[in-house]
């Protein structure tokens, strides 16, 4: 079973997409059911086949340096919605539930080489909607994200425990933007970083999967992207760039279905720039409830169709001269899509 990519983009052009393949494990039997789940193999270089989800902790943690080689500081919010001192209680609690995720980070204005997370609170009729933005050593933000909704009569008189909860929410929020963040430093050039840094990408919310397949794809999509030097945030604000994803499933022959998902980059100004479909065909039902290893394998993939999109749209840093790194999961030859778009194959229709 192989999962089938194309770039659809003005501004890709060239030869058929080399796309990712996969194969059904066995079914393994846990708590009476049926697991499945699709290996990515990609068709590249003689040798082993890579394997780069063993024996990790999961996304994108086992590449990091663990303690994270910096500080994050946590300035009293002055746009909070609060008094001085329950602002300084506030501040205190994200610095400490940062350290039980063994971030390093103090409730203090920042010394000159630490990182630094903002944090305002907006009021949206009988809601509170907190915002985090992270923001590096030199003042550059690094990715900006929203926090679940906190009933403005309970943030009017906040106490210990309700601190302690957003402060939690905040702190996981942060750490998750701390890890695209360095994904995406040493996935770029220094130089390049220094001078533009890594391009901005508001994710929006996977639409259209059955089972769990909205969280998780948006979920896997957002570290995938990482590992390509492009921060993924949650909201628009300060993105120069947006990706769309969206599944259609549809029953084929028997007992079988096909899977489609389409991801739209646009830009800022509005102009789309390009489209990564991948499609297959596979049992009928078997995502109706779990996509594990299948949302990874979609994932790799399509994130390099993204980036692709993005670069010959002039969106990526420029790498110096022989400095090319290799990126995760990368097939020769890129994205490309054939010279006529009636080429394109299309899907078996049923008998």
């Amino acid at each position: 079973m192989a999962w089938k990519g194309y770039a659809l983009s003005p501004h890709v052009h060239g030869a058929e997409l080399p796309h990712a393949a996969g194969h059904l494990r066995d079914a393994v039997k846990r708590r009476g059911f049926a697991w499945l789940a699709l290996l990515p193999l990609l068709l590249a270089a003689c040798g082993d086949l890579p394997q780069p989800y063993r024996g990790n902790p999961g996304g994108m943690a086992g590449r990091l340096v663990a303690p994270p080689p910096y500080r994050v500081a946590v300035p009293t919010p002055e746009a909070a919605l609060l008094n001085g001192a329950e602002s300084e209680a506030f501040a205190k609690a994200i610095a400490q539930a940062l350290l039980r995720r063994e971030v390093p980070a103090a409730a203090e204005e920042p010394l000159p080489l630490d990182w630094r997370l903002a944090v305002d609170m907006r009021l949206e009729g009988a809601r509170v909607i907190p915002r985090y933005a992270l923001f590096d050593p030199d003042g550059a933000p690094q990715g900006l994200a929203e926090g679940s909704a906190i009933p403005a009569r309970d943030w009017s008189r906040p106490d210990a425990a309700l601190f302690t909860e957003v402060a939690n929410d905040a702190a996981r929020r942060a750490a998750d933007l701390l890890l695209r963040a360095e994904a995406a430093r040493k996935s770029s050039s220094p130089s390049a970083l220094a001078n533009a840094g890594p391009p901005r990408l508001y994710l929006l919310p996977v639409r259209g999967a059955p089972g769990d397949g909205n969280e998780s794809l948006t979920a896997r999509m957002r570290e995938a992207l990482g590992d390509y030097g492009i921060l993924a945030q949650d909201v628009a604000d300060g993105a120069g760039f947006a990706a769309d994803g969206r599944v259609s499933v549809v029953p084929t022959r028997q007992r079988m279905q096909r899977v489609e998902i389409l991801w739209i980059v646009s830009r800022r100004d509005g102009q789309e720039l390009g489209r990564v479909l991948q499609m297959n065909e596979i049992p009928a039902g078997l995502l109706d409830r779990h996509w594990a290893d299948i949302a990874f394998a979609v994932a790799a993939e399509a994130a390099g169709g993204v980036q692709r999109v993005i670069e010959n749209a002039g969106g990526m840093p420029a790498r110096p001269e022989g400095n090319q790194r290799n990126q995760p999961n990368a097939a020769p030859g890129g994205l490309a899509l054939p010279p006529r778009a009636a080429a394109l194959p299309r899907p078996e229709a049923p008998p």
